[in-house]
């Protein structure tokens, strides 16, 4: 055969090869993708089971038991109580470069509940409800690991896929434990998603926030009798929280600023002597968050000089900025439209038009949740202790309409869908899109390059990660009556 000849039937077998070899991998890939529709009964048992439980930060212990049983039946490997949480766990499967790792979130919000139906209806025997989609997230990214354990089965390739269950993300920055605990120290890249009302994977950033819990101590006395005699502790409260409103006018217009009393006294006529309240400021950047906050202690003790009280505080948590991966994030993107939104049944549109009824009237229409929104970097929005991961690792999430368009976060009507088939109709959406993401992650090595470098070049030459919560242990009662 002619030197030619040779080196055209050479080209040819490699095109043939290569042909193949693909779609020998799109067979698997293909293949995991539906094993997990074949599964959507057993992971929607999963969250609504979590769902019914709804348990809250650092509390969660029958929650995550739930995640690890499947992933243990699948061959994952187990850690649990790491980085000292007893309600944390890692699953991991598989060896060598890269690891790839899945978050997986399982708290509820205390104060709000709500049956699964499509009115206000709230449940007087419970204390708690996953008004944040916890429940479809941890078990949406299970299902993902658990799919992407099997493509690397399948296809014998080399990697790691771990799941870090991670407990606390409403307020007690659960994640910012194991970071500080360099649990991610020898990751490659970080996937997570989140419950919501529309399909995007678009990169955005959040608020960095600090939390502190401030309590005032006075003296008692009996508010008709004696009322020179005592020092009002929420008299401390008060003006703590009437000079914080005031400062409002004067930090940065991006800022957010709140606060709940957690104590107030027990009876009007008695001058409480003891009283409390609970803050949060939030801003995009570190820098002016820690300076507001500082401003925040001034007000404090200021309000305790004014009231002849005497104030303590404990910061309870803090969170960074999310720091967006663009590159990871078109791969994500890419992934959600291979996959594609929800789409309602005749029962669930009619769940979805009943519940409409309680949002405000310029609400999304209903066939939003089967688009995919365009690709586009965000405003900073919300928290999330999923930031702090990002600074230490590549990080790039999703939202998938679990809820009825319109619906927003922390709200009864979120409970109530995230309860019923809508709910997990689209954190199988999730599932999916998580996996094919993984399986990109791991046939194309050089994505991980390029997301590194980006990575690197958003942290800047001389970041060092330092948790803003600093060498504080976790706040294991802050969710306690």
């Amino acid at each position: 055969m002619c030197r030619k000849c040779l080196a055209l039937a050479l080209t040819l077998f490699l095109v043939l090869l290569t042909t193949t070899t693909v779609a020998y991998g799109q067979d698997h890939t293909e293949t995991v993708l539906k094993n997990i529709d074949e599964q959507a009964d057993h992971y929607s048992d999963i969250a609504r089971k979590i769902w019914d439980l709804a348990e809250v930060g650092y509390q969660e212990v029958r929650s995550c038991k739930l995640l690890q049983e499947p992933l243990k039946a699948a061959g994952f490997s187990i850690e649990v109580g790491i980085a000292d949480l007893p309600t944390a766990f890692v699953a991991t499967y598989g060896n060598g470069e890269p690891v790839i790792a899945l978050l997986a979130e399982y708290d509820a919000l205390p104060g709000i509940t709500q049956a699964a139906v499509p009115e206000r209806k709230p449940l007087p025997e419970k204390k708690a409800g996953h008004a944040c989609g916890h429940n479809l997230f941890g078990t949406g990214s299970t299902a993902a690991a658990i799919a992407i354990k099997e493509w690397l089965v399948r296809t014998k390739s080399s990697g790691t896929v771990r799941l870090y269950g991670t407990p606390a993300e409403e307020g007690g920055a659960g994640k910012v434990y194991m970071v500080r605990a360099g649990l991610f120290s020898d990751v490659d890249a970080v996937l997570h998603w989140h419950a919501g009302d529309q399909n995007d994977a678009s990169p955005a950033s959040s608020l960095a926030y600090i939390s502190a819990r401030f309590q005032f101590s006075g003296v008692s006395a009996h508010a008709a009798v004696s009322p020179e005699r005592g020092r009002s502790a929420l008299d401390g409260v008060e003006a703590m929280n009437f000079m914080q409103n005031m400062l409002r006018e004067h930090v940065p217009e991006d800022s957010r600023m709140h606060y709940v009393i957690t104590n107030g006294g027990s009876a009007p006529n008695v001058v409480p002597d003891l009283a409390e309240v609970w803050h949060r400021v939030r801003h995009p950047d570190v820098r002016r968050v820690t300076d507001i906050f500082g401003r925040l202690l001034d007000a404090a003790e200021g309000a305790a000089l004014g009231t002849g009280t005497t104030v303590k505080h404990e910061v309870i948590a803090a969170v960074y900025p999310l720091l967006p991966n663009e590159v990871l994030a078109r791969v994500m993107d890419r992934s959600l439209r291979r996959v594609g939104g929800v789409h309602y049944s005749a029962d669930e549109k009619a769940f979805a038009e009943n519940l409409q009824m309680s949002l405000p009237a310029d609400v999304p229409s209903l066939s939003t949740v089967s688009e995919i929104q365009p690709f586009a970097i965000k405003e900073p929005s919300g928290s999330t202790d999923v930031a702090d991961v990002s600074w230490v690792v590549p990080t790039a999430g999703l939202r998938v309409a679990t809820w009825v368009p319109g619906t927003a976060p922390h709200s009864w009507q979120a409970i109530s869908a995230g309860g019923t088939s809508i709910g997990t109709k689209g954190m199988l959406v999730a599932a999916k899109t998580l996996t094919l993401t993984a399986i990109n992650l791991f046939s194309e090595p050089k994505i991980l390059v390029e997301a590194n470098t980006e990575y690197r070049r958003r942290i800047g030459p001389n970041f060092i990660y330092k948790p803003l919560l600093g060498d504080r242990q976790p706040p294991f009662d802050y969710r306690q009556d």
